[in-house]
């Protein structure tokens, strides 16, 4: 039995979550009401029903739905489904094409289903957990309506639970399983938004445990893990935990930096890949605030190296209450940023004669490194001479 495909919705009034795109008045409704041609990228977490919804388009405008997997299939399976969609066509019979993974299909691969999607032989639906703006070729982007899927909250995953405990036809209900309130929310809350991993966890803990009620206890046998938490180190969750650990840290709020890094690392995050980041962060956002943070820092990543896991923890954690809780200032960025300007808006500016080097008697002469003294007691120009050149003269870059 497979829980996760026998509940898989068949149309809207069976559909839990995706409101803003699947409600009665929103755009997949209105789409289906025009019976316009269109093609889709449907961007959002694993479980969130992206491939539900592509089933359930290609019902309400019976169309020839055709599902692909772009982990598993490749150029000549998109030949064979074109050739399919031109006899279609000559039916007036509609084709939806779904990748799965679409992300994962490479440029060529890509530019071989573009034609066809701009001449209209069939409708694509791409579906990708990655955002779509860097993995899907442009051409193919500007084609396609981009859908945001979101995260299933935690209301909308009970409604599928209980659906799935309940149902007789395709659910358990004929197992006549109860399930604990504490081992519902702890179900819900290990599947971290996807209703995939729930179902089929559910599905495990009724049909491999012979008590009658599910327990917490059983959940937590069958995750056999301390997190379930959608973490990967190439995907776009990577880049929005490391950005709340970052912002946490420059908002002060030490618990929530602490969580973030944690998070990372029971994950399996490099922890050098964090000190790494913690040296950035030390001199953009702290900087001259607190001119230690940044050995701290360095220290930091230094000892990690030497240690390693499960120890660089404690390491880690030591520096990261020192950036939170240590004065900021973003000095150093913004003195970069204005004399980087100040670069653009006078890029060849000669250098002040009394700045140059006078190696050889004909340089003297003709006035370089005149009136630069070096020495014990003064080192610079005389005479009020500037260092900047000419028209940066009272340019401010570094401010405290």
């Amino acid at each position: 039995m497979n829980l996760a495909a026998n509940l898989r919705p068949k149309n809207f009034t069976e559909f839990v979550g995706q409101e803003h795109l699947a409600g009665e008045q929103a755009i997949l409704r209105r789409i289906i009401k025009s019976q316009a041609p269109f093609s889709l990228i449907l961007w959002g977490p694993p479980g969130s029903g992206k491939t539900t919804l592509a089933y359930i388009i290609a019902n309400e405008i019976n169309a020839d739905f055709h599902a692909m997997s772009a982990v598993e299939t490749g150029k000549a399976d998109l030949l064979r489904i074109i050739d399919i969609a031109k006899e279609n066509q000559k039916k007036n019979v509609k084709t939806i094409l779904f990748i799965d993974e679409i992300h994962r299909w490479s440029k060529s691969q890509q530019d071989a289903l573009l034609p066809h999607v701009e001449n209209g032989i069939l409708n694509l639906i791409g579906a990708t957990t990655e955002n779509p703006s860097f993995e899907v070729i442009s051409a193919l982007l500007s084609r396609s309506k981009v859908l945001v899927l979101k995260a299933l909250d935690f209301e909308q995953l009970e409604i599928i639970l209980d659906r799935a405990i309940k149902d007789k036809n395709n659910g358990l209900g004929k197992l006549k399983k109860k399930i604990a309130t504490q081992a519902k929310e702890l179900l819900i809350r290990l599947s971290g938004g996807d209703a995939r991993i729930m179902l089929n966890a559910l599905e495990i803990a009724a049909s491999s445990f012979r008590a009658e009620k599910i327990t917490a206890e059983i959940i937590k046998e069958v995750f056999q893990t301390k997190s379930a938490g959608l973490y990967d180190k190439k995907a776009d969750e990577h880049y929005n935990i490391i950005s709340a650990f970052i912002k946490s840290m420059r908002g002060s709020d030490v618990d929530a930096a602490l969580y973030y890094l944690m998070r990372m690392l029971e994950n399996g995050e490099d922890p050098k890949f964090i000190a790494r980041r913690m040296i950035i962060f030390a001199c953009e956002d702290i900087g001259m605030a607190d001119r230690g943070a940044l050995i701290q820092a360095d220290e930091a990543f230094e000892a990690v190296n030497k240690i390693g896991m499960p120890e660089a923890q404690l390491i880690l954690s030591y520096v990261v209450i020192y950036l939170s809780k240590a004065p900021k200032s973003r000095a150093v960025p913004n003195a970069i940023s204005k004399a980087k300007e100040a670069v653009y808006e006078f890029p060849n500016e000669p250098v002040p004669l009394h700045l140059r080097n006078a190696p050889t008697k004909l340089m003297k002469k003709i006035g370089y490194a005149k009136d630069y003294t070096w020495g014990d007691k003064y080192v610079g120009p005389r005479g009020e001479l500037p260092f900047l050149p000419k028209k940066l003269i009272g340019r401010k870059f570094y401010e405290k």
